[in-house]
């Protein structure tokens, strides 16, 4: 089986659905608190023998940190209900990565605004507050 195959692929949602199921109501460790854990995405290695589960967690930097010595103790029960629930040949060694991409799109997205508010105060004071558009200027002068 390769690894972007439909099978794989397959496989690979059906593992994400189910994690994210057991960690939302199965897993009952305090280090979890009240801490929304969300399983972004998931790799499972063509043999089905290993798992790379990328975790979000909404909150604070510690309470990410806390939910992911969480998960990392109840990884066992973990992958005990998860061999419960699908069926495969193997049942994959699981290993939770944080994953920061929602955090990084987030602070892209802050970067980008400040890059456009920026350029709107600049075309304030080059006449856009008359009407006048700078663009029209250059246009006049060919």
């Amino acid at each position: 089986m390769r690894k972007n195959s439909i099978k794989n692929t397959r496989i690979n949602m059906e593992v994400q659905r189910e994690l994210s199921e057991i960690i939302r109501t199965e897993v009952k460790d305090p280090g979890l608190g009240n801490a929304m854990v969300t399983v972004v995405s998931v790799e499972v290695t063509p043999d089905l023998k290993y798992c790379k589960a990328y975790i979000s967690v909404l909150g604070s930097e510690e309470a990410a940190q806390n939910a992911l010595l969480a998960l990392n103790r109840a990884v066992g029960f973990v992958r005990k209900e998860l061999a419960r629930r699908v069926n495969l040949r193997n049942t994959p060694e699981l290993k939770f990565i944080p994953d920061q991409s929602i955090e990084y799109g987030v602070h892209m997205s802050r970067l980008i605004d400040d890059v456009t508010a920026g350029m709107k105060t600049e075309d304030g004071e080059n006449g856009a507050e008359t009407g006048e558009d700078s663009w029209d200027d250059d246009w006049d002068q060919e």
